[in-house]
């Protein structure tokens, strides 16, 4: 493994999260706040991650746009290429095309993740501290669905890159949940079903403390990592759902990857390895793991520990397997090569 990654620093703004182009290699944005995100403006940066001479890209910013509160999240337009969207701390979502050309303002509360479906292309979803889930169509002025998905804080919502109906979440009450969009709300006790869409088709409680983040797994349908406040990436087996009848409460935790020492803020499949994910954290380090380690060997395959604050986003190259980009507290992109 190289253990000097190529680096690229933005002085005042902690990240947030990042993403890499699916339409370009070498292109990625930055999700960033002022004062680690607890007052103060934000800032889109895009960076360019041109070849380098070590195998490594060589990175430099191409431009930045500032606004008036704190990023949390970024996602690249699956229809066009120099569009994405993100998510702010005043409950806002943008839309950007070299400026912002859309903003939409429903949530109540900061808006904590946005992600873009790659199957059905002209949908993305976001994420809020107001404990609801809301589908967008970059053209249509409101939402298009909400889902009151938690009666707490949702940190993150994501489609799944196998079935376009399936959206997960998870929140600070500790579950994760799966909805099926196709389907009314099967309602408890009522034997019936109801609209809009409140009640999972899953719900798996997952731990007894927060869960902030989650991630399906791009190679197995119906498998989930999520890991939050108590220091574990755990692996879901979701298999048992049916949908359309009436929700399961469960999971199987095929697997628990143990080893950070604070809470994990960040979890990611690979795109290019069904067994390989990477994880970023509050102990200031990204590790690599393997779910299906040889004889003898290992989960833990690699710790990325350059950075010297909150480490909270990764994101593996959609292109280059084994490249993976880390950012954090200390302003600071990493990128690097398994």
């Amino acid at each position: 493994m190289n253990l000097n990654p190529s680096t690229i620093q933005t002085p005042g703004f902690a990240h947030y999260n990042l993403a890499w182009s699916p339409f370009h290699t070498n292109r990625i944005a930055l999700a960033s706040s002022a004062n680690f995100g607890l007052v103060g403006n934000g800032r889109l940066h895009l960076v360019s991650a041109t070849p380098g001479p070590n195998g490594l890209p060589a990175l430099s910013i191409d431009k930045y746009y500032e606004t008036q509160d704190g990023l949390y999240d970024v996602a690249w337009s699956e229809i066009h290429e120099n569009q994405l969207v993100t998510a702010s701390g005043d409950g806002s979502i943008r839309l950007w095309d070299d400026l912002p050309i859309r903003a939409w303002q429903e949530h109540t509360r900061e808006v904590f993740s946005v992600d873009w479906s790659n199957i059905k292309k002209d949908t993305f979803a976001s994420s809020s501290w107001d404990g609801a889930v809301k589908l967008w169509n970059p053209e249509r002025p409101r939402s298009i669905m909400t889902l009151q998905a938690h009666s707490a804080c949702v940190y993150q919502a994501m489609f799944s890159p196998h079935q376009p109906d399936l959206l997960a979440s998870c929140s600070t009450d500790g579950t994760v949940k799966v909805f099926d969009l196709r389907s009314q709300s099967y309602a408890p006790g009522t034997n019936s079903f109801t609209n809009p869409i409140t009640a999972a088709a899953l719900t798996i409680p997952a731990s007894g403390t927060e869960i902030l983040t989650l991630d399906w797994n791009k190679y197995r349908p119906m498998v989930l990592a999520s890991a939050g406040v108590d220091k574990i990436a755990k692996i879901w087996d979701c298999r048992m759902i049916k949908l359309g009848e009436a929700p399961q409460v469960g999971g199987i935790c095929e697997t628990q990857l143990l080893g950070h020492e604070y809470a994990v803020r960040k979890v990611q499949w690979s795109p290019h390895r069904a067994d390989v994910l990477a994880t970023a954290s509050y102990d200031m380090t990204c590790r690599i793991w393997t779910t299906a380690p040889a004889p003898g060997r290992q989960q833990l395959l690699h710790i990325h520990d350059p950075h010297t604050e909150f480490v909270v986003g990764c994101a593996w190259s959609l292109y280059d397997d084994g490249i993976l980009a880390s950012c954090g507290w200390d302003s600071k992109l990493n990128v690097f090569r398994m």
